[in-house]
């Protein structure tokens, strides 16, 4: 079921800590109309349900403004809160409408079980946990599925080798890390090799010689 929100048209000269007081937070929409924008209020309980489900810069909300001429797909854009408190300071939202193509960010989400762990006693180690790509907003996936059961150990995925939905191309350099796979690191091997060492003196010093015994 798609994401819903009413917004109300911002008075003129209303001040936000007075709407916020009111139970109310300030909202923008960007891009229903090349380069104009809407300033616009949004019921405080409605709008915490809204960012609860939705994910900013990937998810779409049909946006209704009982006042105007207008009603279409959003997508929520920026969300603000306050920096200690965690209470909602203002939204945004850019209308899709009249674009033939968005830039959204997607969570990566890693399947399967490298070899490189599984086998190998390796690390997983994911340097990108979302990517910038350009789609159509009609066609926004929800996520990049990133495989990586045959990594092994010292085996790298850059985004070009990603496989990405149709009609989705990166937004960046495709050269960057997405994932490795570690072996055990020098100091940890050398403390288990020391570990090892003293288990065998301290075997060889418990155990008594051949003289000793006679």
């Amino acid at each position: 079921m798609p994401l819903t929100i009413e917004c109300q048209k911002r008075p003129d000269g209303t001040k936000p800590n007075a709407l916020r007081r009111g139970g109310q937070i300030p909202a923008t929409l960007y891009g229903h109309n090349g380069a104009e924008s809407i300033q616009l209020v949004v019921d405080a309980k409605q709008a915490g349900f809204l960012i609860r489900d939705a994910a900013v810069n990937s998810t779409l909300v049909q946006v209704t403004i009982p006042e105007l001429p207008w009603k279409g797909k959003a997508l929520l854009r920026e969300v603000q809160k306050h920096p200690w408190r965690n209470s909602l300071y203002h939204i945004s939202f850019f209308s899709i409408a009249a674009q033939s193509e968005v830039e959204v960010s997607l969570p990566l989400n890693f399947i399967g079980d490298a070899k490189g762990v599984k086998t190998e006693g390796g690390t997983l180690n994911s340097v990108l946990t979302e990517l910038a790509v350009k789609c159509d907003p009609e066609r926004i996936p929800e996520k990049i599925d990133v495989d990586v059961s045959a990594l092994n150990i010292g085996d790298i995925l850059n985004v070009s080798d990603l496989k990405l939905p149709p009609g989705v191309a990166v937004s960046g350099e495709s050269d960057r890390v997405v994932v490795m796979i570690s072996g055990v690191s020098t100091a940890a091997a050398a403390d288990a090799a020391d570990d090892e060492s003293a288990a065998a003196t301290e075997s060889a010093a418990a155990t008594p010689s051949g003289k000793g015994a006679e």
